[in-house]
């Protein structure tokens, strides 16, 4: 899919970021846009809508990888593992959590994660988990083709993908911004749905 970043963007400044995007948010965007076109090409653009809403959502509209706000304080993940000394709370675009998921995306990806689970921090690799794990249903055993296929089209229970149903009706409202901003910037030859 070939978008013209700077319809893109234009679409998408006013209705979710206030009329500014700031230079974390384009490096957070681009981050994903890349990941998308090196893992997903030519995929649902339905996909990639909603995997920007969900950043847009789990990053508070920072669009850049972040820590957990308490960093899993008074959460059964929020302690320090005793052999690796690590704590696995939510990190990145997807707010990875658990020891177990931070392996079994560093195994999917070929980098040790377990060892060092701020490299959630970086960009590229929170872009590949975060479009990895909502397409293969790593983080719930829900997928993105679950909800977006040839009979379905469903941001609403999507977040299933992530976690349940919280805010979901919101999410899908930031979903419909994204959704409209690649139909905006994006070659009608090219639209896949």
């Amino acid at each position: 899919m070939s978008i013209t970043l700077t319809l893109f963007f234009n679409s998408i400044r006013g209705p979710l970021f206030s009329g500014a995007l700031g230079v974390d948010q384009v490096s957070g965007i681009n981050a994903i846009l890349s990941a998308w076109e090196s893992i997903l090409p030519n995929t649902d653009e339905r996909w990639l809508s909603y995997v920007l809403a969900t950043t847009y959502h789990e990053t508070n509209k920072m669009m850049k990888p972040i820590r957990e706000y308490g960093l899993g304080r008074g959460r059964t993940y929020g302690i320090a593992d005793p052999i690796t000394h690590q704590i696995y709370y939510g990190r990145g675009f997807p707010q990875l959590t658990w020891k177990i998921n931070y392996r079994k995306m560093g195994e999917k990806l070929g980098i040790d994660m377990v060892s060092n689970p701020d490299l959630m921090l970086s960009p590229a690799v929170s872009a590949k988990v975060m479009l990895i794990g909502m397409r293969d249903g790593d983080f719930t055993g829900k997928s993105l083709a679950d909800y977006f296929n040839g009979e379905e089209s469903d941001p609403v229970n999507a977040r299933r993908i992530i976690n349940g149903t919280d805010c979901a009706a919101q999410i899908a409202g930031y979903y419909s911004h994204f959704l409209a901003a690649l139909d905006a910037a994006t070659p009608i030859s090219q639209v896949i749905t």
